[in-house]
C-alpha cells in the first residue's frame, strides 16, 4: 500500500477527506480509498491540479512548510489581457494585506491544453482572457487569486502543474544536493492517483536522511 501518492485534484473537491456539512461536497474521499493519507499543503474548492499527499508526517513537513521554499507552478487563467510590466509588481513581491509576498516567477504564456472544466469559466465576449505561468516559493491562503487580482487581473481559473524539490546529500559536511525532483501532473486526468516511483520513494527518503536546513531564513517578523 503506496504511502505517498501523486494526485489530479478535480476542479470543486473539498482537499480533505469529510465534509461534515449540512449540503456535503466532493471530497478526496471520493476518489483517494487510502487509509491515513494527509495532503502535502492544499488546493482550494476552486482549484485544480496537482496535490501530493502522504502518510508520513515529517515528509508532509519537510516539502510543505513555507521555510524549504519549494517551488510550486501554477497555470492560472485571468480575466483581461496582461502585459510583461503590468506583471512586475509580482516579480518583485507585492504586499497583500499584512504582509508581502516573495518574489515569483511571472510569464504570459500560451493557453495550455487542459480538459474543459465543469462548470466552465464565466465567458464575456468584450473581455478577453490570458494564461500566466506564476511560479512560488511560499504558500499562503488564496495567494495566487489575491496577487492576480492586486494587479488588476482576477483569476478565473486556477491549475498547479508542478512542484520542484531540491534535495540535499543525506551525509552531512558533503556540501552535495541531489538531482531536484520535478514532480508534474504528466498524464494523470482530473480524478486520477498514483504511487510515487522508486526514484522518487528514494529521493524522499533521503530527502528526510538529510540535514533539514531552512532554504528561506527565517527573519524578525516573518510570519510562519
Amino acid at each position: 500500500m503506496p504511502a505517498t501518492i501523486v494526485f489530479h485534484k478535480p476542479y470543486g473537491v473539498l482537499c480533505q477527506f469529510t465534509d461534515n456539512s449540512d449540503n456535503p461536497r466532493p471530497t478526496l474521499k471520493d476518489y483517494i480509498n487510502l487509509p491515513d493519507l494527509y495532503p502535502v499543503g492544499r488546493l482550494d474548492r476552486d482549484s485544480e491540479g496537482l496535490l501530493l499527499l502522504t502518510s508520513n508526517g515529517k515528509l508532509q513537513h519537510r516539502l510543505a512548510h513555507r521555510e524549504f521554499a519549494h517551488q510550486r507552478t501554477y497555470f492560472v487563467q485571468v480575466e483581461g489581457a496582461p502585459t510583461t510590466a503590468e506583471l512586475e509588481p509580482l516579480r518583485r513581491g507585492i504586499t497583500l494585506g499584512d504582509y508581502r509576498t516573495r518574489p515569483a516567477i511571472a510569464d504570459i504564456i500560451t493557453e495550455p491544453d487542459f480538459p474543459p472544466r465543469n462548470p466552465p469559466i464565466r465567458y464575456r465576449a468584450t473581455i478577453p482572457t490570458s494564461w500566466l505561468s506564476i511560479t512560488l516559493t511560499e504558500g499562503r491562503n488564496r495567494q495566487v487569486r489575491r496577487m492576480t487580482a492586486a494587479v488588476g487581473f482576477p483569476t478565473l481559473r486556477l491549475v498547479r502543474v508542478q512542484m520542484t524539490v531540491t534535495g540535499r546529500s543525506p551525509q552531512p559536511g558533503k556540501g552535495k544536493s541531489a538531482a531536484p525532483w520535478h514532480l508534474a501532473l504528466e498524464n494523470l486526468s482530473p480524478g486520477q492517483w498514483r504511487p510515487l516511483t522508486p526514484w522518487e520513494e528514494n529521493f524522499c527518503q533521503q530527502l528526510l536522511a538529510g540535514p533539514s536546513i531552512p532554504t528561506w531564513p527565517r527573519k524578525t517578523g516573518d510570519r510562519r
